[in-house]
């Protein structure tokens, strides 16, 4: 089992985004994968294979598409836009039908809400899981309770005609109740860039809001071609991707995360792309690796010293070099950890920080 501290950290800070799990490596310990607590895991989210994209848009999408696994959604709602009826398969290759575009739904995920916010159907959330926390309006939404707690009774009681989930918690029992109740139960399950495009757009059918769907991927595409295009400048230079600080135990962002992906585009090395998804390591593992760049995505809460004070302040730490040039990076409102339009803004931030060091 894992240690409590520890899942609640990571359900707290990932509120459902990204999974995996791997081995850290000789020598390194090795655990199952650091994000499952409350919805997550999957923060980014549940998180795949990595894939490096070019500096094209195109290239961008299709090696994002050649990285995702499972069953790929089709979509096949072409009375959608007028409020007919809506029929898809989710990312977990099940056929769902609505008899018309959604306007009561409950996202039991950070990603579901934050996505639905992106094009324009936040005001049909009549519910949320309890670790959606972006953006701030939606704790205006009740909460229910998500993840391994997942509350059917306050589900029914809000009386949504759609139920947003990931495939981390909900048992096949769980589901079947709910759909037993008249609720539409949707799995989206992006587990690398390539399908957080595919989840957006299915979003964008469910809600009768395909316009809106394809502006916001469109707007993705074109921030992580921005970052891409000189990302040969990057080329030698490592990052080290923290997830977990030192205080619950050490964790790293490996391949097949979204992390990992925008390293890829920034031309970046992830020091930790040995290993698979989330993995625990050492201290000693990190100062051996010596990054140029680190990554955090503790949360300050005020107390003690700030995140990445913390980290240049541990000993031993001072021999690696980002430590050395203060190149140390906070992103502690889930950038690039949750399965969501913002992970273009993530690569952003990195890319800025990148070049101001």
């Amino acid at each position: 089992m894992r240690k409590k501290v520890l899942a609640l950290f990571i359900s707290i800070v990932f509120a459902a985004g990204c999974s995996g799990a791997g081995n850290a490596g000789s020598g390194a310990a090795t655990g199952p994968d650091a994000a499952t607590g409350a919805q997550t895991a999957a923060a980014q989210s549940d998180a795949s294979a990595a894939a490096q994209t070019g500096a094209t848009e195109t290239a961008q999408a299709d090696t994002a598409q050649a990285a995702s696994t499972g069953p790929q959604p089709s979509i096949q709602a072409a009375a959608a836009e007028s409020g007919g009826p809506v029929t898809i398969t989710d990312m977990k290759g099940r056929e769902v039908t609505l008899t018309e575009p959604a306007t009561r739904v409950i996202g039991l995920t950070a990603d579901d809400c934050e996505n639905l916010y992106a094009i324009g159907a936040g005001d049909t959330l009549v519910g949320r899981g309890e670790y959606c926390d972006y953006p701030p309006e939606v704790s205006n939404i009740p909460s229910v309770q998500s993840g391994t707690d997942t509350n059917l009774e306050q589900i029914i009681a809000l009386k949504p005609q759609l139920l947003l989930m990931d495939t981390m918690n909900q048992t096949k029992e769980q589901v079947t109740a709910l759909e037993n109740a008249g609720i539409t139960c949707v799995v989206l399950d992006a587990q690398d860039i390539g399908g957080v495009y595919t989840e957006i757009e299915l979003l964008g059918e469910l809600m009768g809001m395909q316009d809106n769907a394809e502006k916001v991927i469109n707007d993705m595409k074109a921030g992580f071609a921005a970052v891409s295009a000189d990302a040969d400048k990057n080329k030698g230079k490592t990052v080290y991707f923290e997830v977990s600080p030192l205080q619950y135990g050490l964790w790293a962002a490996g391949s097949g995360t979204f992390m990992d992906e925008v390293a890829g585009m920034l031309g970046l090395t992830n020091c930790f792309s040995d290993v698979s998804g989330w993995a625990q390591i050492s201290e000693e593992q990190v100062i051996a690796r010596n990054p140029d760049y680190i990554v955090t995505i503790s949360m300050y809460t005020g107390d003690g010293p700030k995140p990445d004070e913390e980290i240049m302040g541990r000993t031993g730490w001072d021999k690696i070099t980002a430590v050395k040039n203060k190149a140390v990076l906070v992103l502690e409102n889930n950038e690039l950890s949750r399965p969501t339009y913002r992970l273009a803004d993530g690569a952003k931030l990195l890319d800025e920080f990148v070049n101001g060091h």
